[in-house]
């Protein structure tokens, strides 16, 4: 239809050329070479093509009343009406042109945007992730520790446990604490007056060091004999020496391996007592039992 129109319109503008009327219309020629001008933009053709084919057809009819010698007055009305569809085919495709631009834009920003939000999205999955696995790693480190408090607790139980049996132990020996060690005394009760061959242990006190031994198979213990200072020194150190030799002997026979204990003989050295009485002297004839210094042996007293 478009083209239609175009030919037509070539046609009768040659006409008019080839006329012999004088008569021209500046308004029909104004129309006419805006029309042509348009005609020759790729931006109208492509944009407004509609308003330019009623652009043109006004045109036409602006073209046939001049040919046909209508009044003059119409002549110029329907050639600024062509005219005026020319400026709106103009106009139009201005406007598509710059909403193509603005959507354009707009898209290009809405695209931005995206990008900008699938990143923070992306961010966002990435730090959930690392935070997960900070808690995940923090959980692990809480259970390691609380099975470590556990058995911590467990220990000092149990260390509490055997620290409360062998303070138990140790106050039925009547032991003391001392720099050397726990020292449980023996009296001389155990003794003929001068012999190192030991009594019967009415007391029970021989039964109840083997059964210590036996209960802390880890304790060793050094056996140290005393005397007064009644005699000469050479038979006091024999006479010390052999008692504490036989109780090793009779540790030995309840059990007690040979190599957690071992004798010393002091003789009259470091008395408990003065040597100027008798019950002095009873006390200074002794038989020590001395137990290794260990950690459970803080309690006692």
């Amino acid at each position: 239809m478009l083209n239609r129109t175009v030919l037509t319109l070539a046609l009768s503008i040659a006409l008019a050329a080839c006329s012999s009327t004088p008569d021209r219309s500046s308004s029909l020629d104004q129309a006419r070479a805006h029309y042509q001008a348009a005609q020759n933009d790729p931006q109208v053709l492509s944009l407004a093509p509609n308003e330019l084919r009623r652009a043109g057809e006004s045109l036409e009819l602006a073209e046939r009343a001049f040919k046909d010698r209508e009044q003059r007055k119409n002549v110029d009305h329907l050639a600024y009406m062509a005219d005026q569809r020319v400026t709106i085919a103009k106009a139009t495709a201005s406007s598509q042109a710059a909403q193509k631009i603005t959507q354009g834009a707009a898209a290009e920003r809405d695209q931005m945007l995206l990008q900008q939000r699938t990143a923070q999205v992306d961010n966002a999955k990435q730090q959930l992730q690392a935070s997960e696995q900070d808690n995940m790693q923090m959980s692990q480190e809480l259970d390691r520790a609380d099975a470590n408090a556990r058995f911590d607790q467990q220990r000092i139980e149990q260390s509490d446990a055997r620290a409360d049996a062998l303070e138990i132990q140790l106050i039925a020996l009547d032991a003391k604490k001392a720099d050397r060690g726990m020292v449980v005394t023996l009296g001389d009760v155990l003794f003929n007056t001068g012999k190192a061959q030991l009594l019967p242990d009415r007391s029970g006190n021989m039964d109840r060091l083997a059964d210590f031994f036996k209960r802390y198979p880890d304790r060793t213990a050094s056996i140290e004999g005393y005397t007064d200072s009644v005699g000469t020194a050479s038979s006091n150190y024999d006479l010390a020496q052999r008692r504490a030799n036989a109780v090793q002997a009779a540790l030995t026979d309840r059990g007690v391996p040979t190599d957690r204990l071992s004798t010393r003989s002091f003789g009259p050295e470091s008395p408990t007592a003065s040597n100027e009485t008798s019950a002095g002297r009873q006390l200074n004839r002794r038989v020590e039992i001395v137990f290794a210094p260990q950690s459970e042996d803080v309690s006692m007293k």
